[in-house]
């Protein structure tokens, strides 16, 4: 089932995206859910309540808070949800990618441009569903959903999976093995011989270090600032 959220301080933007969900929810035989909120603070409260989404359509142009504050409000609490915004203008084209954004899309939609993005959402989501690892690890055999793996470090022979939700779970292994494993998934990248980091939680990057989102630093080795930049950025924009 896919859970959709969509926010926009327009309620005819409103119904005609309620309208083209449930248009191709029935045309494609899809379990499709959404919720719709007039302002980004209700939208908000609702994810500080723990409430999440595979998708949110966000408006950027509405009063009080705009799109972009908002989406950097969300990553907070959610660094996965696919945020595609809604916009009249490209000038904010750039600043979506600084928070990931799945995808920006210009006013007015429509339904052949719409069905073509959640064919797009639901074959990413379909994707995440099936990455996961099979580990052994101390406390016995563990799912990792690589979704939710933020990044791996090693330390000696022991690997160490930092996970989303804060748990560490440890096994005997290389990094270079575990590289290779993940080399299917182009979002895991490998900055420093000691990390392998899920770039979908990168939040910043500077000379000297990669800031992730829950304000853990990875260093950055001398000379490889660029290499890793250019990296990242490789990956954002073919997301797009």
């Amino acid at each position: 089932m896919i859970k959709a959220a969509v926010c926009d301080d327009d309620t005819s933007i409103l119904s005609e995206i309620s309208i083209l969900l449930d248009r191709y929810r029935i045309e494609q035989n899809q379990e499709i859910v959404y919720t719709t909120f007039q302002s980004p603070l209700e939208l908000l409260a609702e994810m500080e309540k723990g409430i999440h989404w595979d998708v949110l359509f966000l408006d950027i142009l509405m009063p009080g808070e705009n799109g972009i504050d908002t989406a950097k409000e969300i990553r907070q609490h959610d660094a996965n949800v696919k945020i595609i915004f809604l916009t009249t203008t490209p000038e904010y084209a750039v600043q979506s990618y600084l928070v990931n954004a799945f995808f920006y899309q210009l006013k007015p939609l429509c339904a052949e441009s719409f069905n073509r993005l959640m064919d797009s959402v639901i074959l990413e989501c379909e994707k995440k569903e099936s990455a996961y690892l099979i580990l052994k690890c101390k406390n016995g055999i563990t799912r990792i959903d690589l979704d939710k793996l933020k990044y791996c470090e090693v330390l000696g022979r022991t690997l160490l999976f930092h996970m989303e939700d804060g748990r560490i779970f440890e096994r005997i292994g290389s990094l270079e093995e575990l590289a290779e494993q993940l080399h299917a998934y182009d979002n895991f990248f490998r900055p420093h011989r000691s990390f392998l980091v899920n770039m979908e939680f990168i939040q910043n990057i500077s000379n000297k270090k990669i800031e992730m989102r829950d304000f853990v630093e990875i260093p950055i080795p001398h000379g490889k600032y660029t290499e890793v930049k250019e990296r990242y950025l490789e990956y954002a924009f073919s997301r797009k």
